[in-house]
């Protein structure tokens, strides 16, 4: 989808002239180098709105013409449109800025040191540019330049630099999902912050923590996470750049999350919500990802109607200011895909779902390598979907066909997923279970059996004995054994395991529990204890009852619209609820 065009309406005259300079591009190129960034920039965009996309790249492809585009930061928005358009039409203009600026430093290393800190600048902006497109592996190449370049002189003004150049290395790796090269730049990142202790200097570690906490999300160290997380928290002080604050409020809220503390990652994701909507706007890539994490909260919590809304809300943003083949644009479309998937499980209507689903592969595929580790959650999302529609679907070849399909995405998402992470991790053990799943529906009864245990066999060992993950495991299992191997003393026992740890995480209304009390049904009905069927039928019935009754909110947004707190007031909250937790319990987690 080409990227909607943001309010871009200039007087008629300075429109008319900008027309005309366009209109004589060829013989006014060397001139139009020459004018103000804003006119200059206006220039371009007028290029790109006519489509000359050739003409627009030989521009910016010219690093000395980007950097000056760049410093039109009111524009920033038009500019991603321009760049995302080039990169669509096959102009490979972030891998050429980013090696164009790696040469550059490569010349400069024996110059001046004020000649270095220019360039280190100008790469943080760069860098920073490439970053927030989401072409992580150009930003990569950036940052690296500019880490090499701070390396070069063993002082106070340059080891801080090194610091802020690790931070951003650290989120682009994250992105990228390089997740080993993550773990190295943060401890280079601690020994200069140790360089700078041991001569009396402190840098304020919240961004550097807060990306930590997100690599180790991203590897299912919940419990390290959430301890980094407290650890990020503790640095937010007043004058910290509104961006820092946002996304260490965003990564604490889902760490909250996975630790089931719905109360406190509902204070976090709400106020980062605020804070970016009101500092950044509601058009804003960075208010997008605010709504993502929202949107995952809500999930989380059993409102899942609302989550789609939002979910919807963040991918409309990104389709508007990037548009295109773009990771970010990719990424919502998966959000939502399974969002969508869950919403609509009990309905049978998964044509939305398989959309989206299947616009986050196109988009992957067509810009990263066909063994990127973020294939694996896309192709699991339609994996998902296709087993569903399989299910209901009354035509015997057709259904073999996509359960074959399925199949043949869960074992390459779980390929994926042993390679980066390994076998003990919860990422794998969830593509354990959806393969036992899958098995189930095509009557591979033993295979699904073995999926399952092994599932939560390395949950239970990650997450504990009572965390939601297990439970759904444990359902799962439960089902195999009571619809299909009449194992009907097994599956009443995990039945009510999965009912119980639902019960105490969600309460009585619990979405969830409706399989495990159908299921129930179905099994005392199996075994003739009609006694236990009328109970479980009333018990079914209220909680009909309670799910009609729950989530009265119209509009999860409407919650956001004003902060009762100030940010200092949720911070301490948060720090306050955390008991006797120490300061720097956290150190040591990497080795």
């Amino acid at each position: 989808m080409a990227a909607v065009e943001l309010e871009w309406i200039p007087e008629t005259l300075y429109n008319t002239a900008i027309s005309a300079v366009v209109d004589n591009y060829s013989r006014s190129r060397r001139d139009i180098r020459s004018l103000p960034e804003n006119i200059q920039f206006d220039v371009y965009y007028k290029l790109y709105q006519q489509g000359r996309l050739c003409q627009l790249g030989g521009e910016f492809c010219e690093l000395e013409v980007f950097a000056k585009v760049l410093r039109a930061s009111d524009k920033r928005h038009l500019l991603h449109h321009c760049f995302q358009a080039l990169m669509d039409h096959g102009v490979k203009v972030a891998s050429v800025l980013a090696s164009s600026f790696s040469r550059r430093c490569s010349y400069i290393a024996e110059s001046d040191a004020h000649v270095k800190e220019k360039a280190i600048q100008f790469g943080f902006v760069l860098g920073g540019f490439l970053s927030d497109a989401g072409w992580y592996g150009d930003a990569e190449k950036v940052f690296l330049s500019c880490l090499q370049l701070c390396t070069l002189h063993d002082e106070v003004l340059h080891w801080y630099r090194a610091v802020e150049c690790c931070v951003r290395l650290l989120h682009v790796r994250n992105g990228n999902c390089k997740y080993h090269l993550g773990e190295e730049t943060f401890k280079l990142a601690q020994s200069y912050m140790d360089k700078l202790a041991k001569h009396g200097h402190q840098a304020n570690k919240a961004a550097l923590y807060g990306e930590l906490c997100a690599l180790l999300f991203a590897k299912s160290h919940y419990d390290e996470a959430y301890r980094w997380c407290i650890e990020a928290m503790r640095e937010i002080t007043v004058g910290l750049p509104v961006k820092v604050v946002v996304d260490v409020l965003r990564q604490a809220s889902k760490a909250c999350v996975v630790k089931r503390e719905f109360r406190k990652a509902e204070q976090l994701i709400k106020h980062a919500v605020f804070l970016a909507r009101e500092h950044f706007g509601h058009k804003h890539p960075k208010y997008s990802d605010t709504l993502l994490d929202y949107g995952f909260y809500l999930l989380n919590v059993d409102n899942i109607c609302q989550s789609v809304a939002i979910y919807q809300t963040a991918l409309d943003i990104r389709q508007s200011v990037f548009g295109g083949k773009n990771i970010h644009v990719a990424t919502a479309h998966e959000d939502l895909a399974y969002s969508s998937y869950v919403h609509q499980y009990s309905s049978g209507k998964f044509d939305n779902a398989l959309f989206h689903a299947e616009r986050a592969i196109d988009i992957i595929t067509h810009i990263l390598p066909e063994d990127h580790l973020l294939l694996a959650s896309s192709k699991r999302v339609k994996a998902l979907i296709l087993e569903e529609i399989a299910i209901d679907c009354h035509n015997k070849e057709t259904e073999e066909r996509l359960l074959q399909e399925a199949h043949d995405l869960h074992l390459s998402s779980l390929q994926l997923a042993k390679k980066a992470f390994g076998e003990f991790n919860v990422q794998t053990a969830k593509h354990y279970g959806n393969l036992g799943r899958l098995y189930q529906s095509m009557r591979k009864f033993k295979e699904a059996e073995e999926m399952h245990i092994k599932a939560i066999q390395i949950k239970e060992q990650l997450l504990g004995q009572e965390d939601y993950e297990v439970a759904l495991s444990v359902g799962h299992l439960a089902s195999l054994y009571n619809y299909d191997m009449n194992q009907y003393d097994d599956a009443e026992k995990l039945y009510l395991r999965s009912i119980a740890i639902g019960k105490k995480l969600f309460g009585e209304g619990y979405s969830g529990l409706e399989y495990d009390y159908r299921g129930l049904i179905k099994l005392y009905n199996s075994v003739g204890n009609y006694e236990k069927v009328f109970e479980y039928h009333n018990i079914l019935s209220n909680w009909n009852r309670l799910r009609d009754r729950q989530f009265a909110v119209a509009d999860a947004l409407e919650d956001v619209n004003t902060s009762p707190q100030a940010t200092e007031e949720v911070v301490q909250s948060f720090l306050l609820s955390q008991g006797p937790v120490g300061h720097g319990a956290a150190h040591g987690c990497l080795g």
